[in-house]
């Protein structure tokens, strides 16, 4: 149908140069024509590439599972995301490069152990220095500040990705608007955006993906509950009866809004589900937080991942000493080696600490240390990049004897 190829973010169109826009201008290896991979497709392999979407893989979708390969992570989730999107921007004609470097790149901000661990770091950041953490705002501060990637002299730069993957990645938090959900005209400063939904995405590819992040996980949330046990038959059979015809599964609730969505939307309407749809769509959110993130099972895990994210951070926070903060960081190391290790790393890579290797790199300096509230970021950071896995070996290592 291609019902959106006029409006798409391609060459020509009103907002191209905006959406290209970077930080720096792209500097390509000396032995690149500068002819084989577009704008977008140059932020996808970046993306792919950095540390922060490895980690995915062992960072927590909504059940704490890692030795239970059946459960969805993050990574999957990026990838069903970016699935879905590609789908519908193909079918509407609109940029699929686009589509697919927002989609790996949405949820680069997403702490240890999902939204709960999300909530636990938020609650710490407000406490200590007056921010709430969201994952969408972190997720611009890696790509923009924290990730880093060699460049052909093996110099490690910040990733300098376009306007438009950064607005996608800050903008697609949020319960999209299933009536007809349209693009923001205006091009604008990300850092004006304060709370998660405040803005629409610049582009309708930012607006494909958003929804596609509601879509991926309505149905793939149930089947991992069922895998759990937080669902019984009859759970699923009085969903079924609710829902009429359909069978409730990750693949049948997929492809129904999929379709629904390519059917009834349009550049004047905006991306659109029919009123049915949208009432599904409300139904099984309503049946998934009643019955799997409420479920009395879930809270265990969040009064453990409390006491492992609280424990780490104040540890941490108690080397504070100023611009000898390094030194207690050092001798800390005797009890906890690898926390020492790391976190010393993290912070020559970042700070106005001199480092012997500074000529190998070119990027930001966030934190200077002379000041608490700088070295405080500097642990809320180094934590929200953790994996599940390894947030648990450095809390055991400072329990351990």
């Amino acid at each position: 149908m291609k019902k959106f190829e006029e409006v798409a973010a391609k060459q020509g169109s009103k907002k191209w140069e905006y959406s290209i826009k970077r930080e720096e201008p792209f500097r390509a290896p000396v032995y690149e024509k500068n002819t084989t991979r577009t704008e977008f497709d140059k932020d996808y392999v970046r993306i792919i590439n950095c540390n922060a979407y490895k980690r995915l893989k062992h960072k927590t979708q909504v059940f704490f599972a890692p030795q239970n390969d059946h459960i969805c992570t993050r990574i999957e989730h990026v990838n069903l995301v970016e699935s879905i999107s590609y789908t519908i921007a193909n079918y509407l004609g609109l940029n699929t490069e686009l589509t697919k470097a927002i989609s790996v790149a949405h949820d680069l901000g997403h702490t240890p152990f999902g939204h709960q661990g999300e909530k636990i770091l938020s609650v710490i950041s407000e406490r200590e220095y007056g921010e709430k953490l969201w994952h969408a705002r972190n997720g611009l501060h890696y790509v923009d500040d924290l990730e880093l990637l060699s460049d052909d002299d093996t110099i490690k730069k910040n990733l300098n990705l376009t306007y438009a993957v950064r607005d996608g990645i800050i903008s697609h938090s949020g319960e999209p608007n299933l009536n007809g959900q349209k693009p923001r005209q205006e091009f604008m400063a990300l850092e004006d955006f304060k709370e998660p939904n405040q803005y629409a995405p610049f582009t309708w590819e930012g607006c494909v993906v958003k929804i596609a992040d509601n879509i991926s996980y309505l149905g793939r949330d149930i089947e991992d509950a069922k895998h759990m046990r937080l669902l019984s038959d009859n759970d699923i059979k009085n969903m079924d009866k609710s829902l009429g015809y359909m069978k409730i599964n990750h693949s049948n609730l997929m492809n129904y809004l999929i379709e629904d969505l390519c059917e009834n939307s349009s550049v004047q309407e905006g991306l659109k589900f029919s009123k049915e749809a949208q009432e599904v769509m409300k139904a099984v959110k309503r049946f998934n937080q009643e019955k799997i993130y409420k479920n009395e099972k879930i809270e265990p895990t969040v009064r453990y991942f409390t006491v492992l994210i609280s424990e780490i951070f104040y540890t941490l926070k108690k080397e504070f000493h100023g611009m000898r903060t390094i030194e207690n960081l050092k001798e800390m190391g005797r009890y906890y080696p690898i926390l020492s290790k790391e976190f010393i790393n993290w912070l020559l890579n970042y700070s106005n600490i001199e480092n012997t290797n500074a000529s190998s790199f070119h990027h930001k300096m966030i934190y200077h240390l002379e000041n608490l509230k700088d070295y405080e970021r500097a642990i809320m950071d180094y934590m929200t990049g953790m994996t599940d896995n390894y947030i648990v070996q450095v809390y055991n290592e400072i329990v351990s004897f």
